[in-house]
């Protein structure tokens, strides 16, 4: 009998504060965007929210979705389904890491390109990027 493949699913978060990307070092040696594990009973936005906060100290209002797809985890062997959300950080406080990263950095869009992080993740931190930009110049307009 066949049994399909199995997968996680994880909830990702951009945020941007002062023109930075938010990003966390993993014990890969990849930046990666703040999120996690969805658990039963959450929404999606209530998971990236809580991840973020669990994650850096930092609380965020969930805003759209901004890309979604499957990431295989050469070192782990195993398929992830990413999803990102755009999110807008509430306060200005120092972002911390805990005990499930190495290092917590902000950075700036151009920065971005040249991090080692999967494709995706710079896909939705640019994505994120132009959308802001669009909506601070409808705003000013």
């Amino acid at each position: 009998m066949y049994t399909p493949p199995t997968f996680s699913i994880s909830i990702k978060g951009v945020v941007v504060r002062a023109g930075k990307v938010l990003l966390l070092r993993n014990e890969r040696e990849e930046w990666e965007l703040p999120g996690g594990r969805i658990e039963i009973g959450e929404t999606p936005e209530e998971c990236v929210a809580r991840e973020i906060l669990e994650e850096t100290q930092w609380q965020v209002e969930t805003g759209p979705i901004l890309d979604s797809w499957m990431y295989y985890i050469n070192a782990a062997e195993k398929h992830v389904f990413i999803v990102t959300y755009g999110c807008d950080p509430i306060g200005d406080i120092v972002p911390v890491v805990s005990h499930e990263h190495k290092e917590v950095g902000l950075f700036d869009e151009r920065d971005v390109p040249a991090l080692t992080m999967p494709e995706g993740y710079k896909r939705s931190i640019a994505t994120w990027y132009a959308r802001l930009r669009d909506s601070n110049s409808a705003a000013t307009t």
